[in-house]
């Protein structure tokens, strides 16, 4: 599909209520297929890829960060896909579908979010420690890509989900992410200017599900943590042995969760 501001990936595959999976950084909408496979039938499901990757146009620059662009283009697959939707993201794109849900364009039916590296919260609490923890991650992160290490992104997949985690991938896996590493610096961008207030957060009236692996870095834990202490009839989830990238490694525990939080949903409509 294509917007004014360029393509923007679609795939939808199924039938009945519709369900938009929203990938992280370094990943398009395949990503999401461990968990489709789980999920089973009854549903449609529609993948899209965020801005700079896979057939989804990058629309920021150095100077333009704002997730609104990020947030734009999910509101555009959600508006082709015909709402109200169950949305879900993963990483960043559980935080791109964090603003679509703040910013109230589009109809949503239910929301589930896994691990947003929503800084914004961390701000707002005052959780200095988490804080400075991303801070020396991405500080690391730049100055070996400034000095030329093409595989620098590995300190930002190890800081998520434990040491080794990025020389464990694949080849092809480990190539596309560092291909893609100046639009993650951008998801950077975004993220880092993407204030949130109590307030605001407030103002999320929807089924609301939180999903956050046992073992994840304890900043994300804390992330996910405060944002379920602050959005209303949130439920937060914990996945036992699970870190970040928990749609690949429990494909099936995530699935069950999300079918069981689509289901309440529905029955509340």
């Amino acid at each position: 599909m294509s917007e004014d501001e360029g393509a923007i990936d679609y795939t939808e595959t199924g039938d009945g209520p519709a369900v938009v999976l929203v990938p992280g950084s370094c990943s398009t909408g395949s990503a999401w297929k461990p968990v489709m496979s789980a999920w089973g039938t009854g549903f449609r499901f529609v993948t899209t890829s965020l801005p700079g990757y896979g057939g989804t146009r990058e629309r920021r620059s150095e100077t333009d960060t704002s997730i609104a662009h990020v947030a734009g283009a999910v509101e555009a697959v959600i508006r082709k896909a015909g709402g109200p939707v169950h949305l879900v993201g993963h990483s960043f794109g559980g935080l791109a579908a964090l603003a679509v849900a703040l910013r109230g364009s589009v109809p949503l039916a239910s929301l589930a979010i896994m691990e947003p590296p929503a800084v914004g919260i961390l701000a707002c609490y005052n959780d200095t420690p988490e804080l400075d923890l991303f801070g020396q991650m991405l500080s690391d992160y730049k100055r070996d890509f400034t000095n030329g290490r093409r595989d620098a992104i590995a300190n930002m997949m190890d800081f998520f989900a434990g040491a080794g985690t990025f020389a464990s991938w694949p080849e092809r896996v480990r190539g596309y992410a560092m291909e893609t590493t100046p639009a993650n610096f951008l998801d950077w961008g975004s993220a880092h200017g993407f204030a949130l207030t109590r307030d605001d957060l407030a103002r999320i009236d929807m089924p609301t599900l939180l999903l956050c692996g046992g073992v994840s870095h304890q900043a994300m834990q804390r992330i996910v943590a405060r944002l379920g202490d602050t959005i209303p009839h949130a439920e937060t989830d914990v996945i036992d042995g699970a870190a970040h990238f928990m749609i690949t490694t429990h494909a099936a525990e995530v699935a069950a969760r999300l079918r069981r939080h689509v289901a309440r949903a529905m029955e509340t409509t």
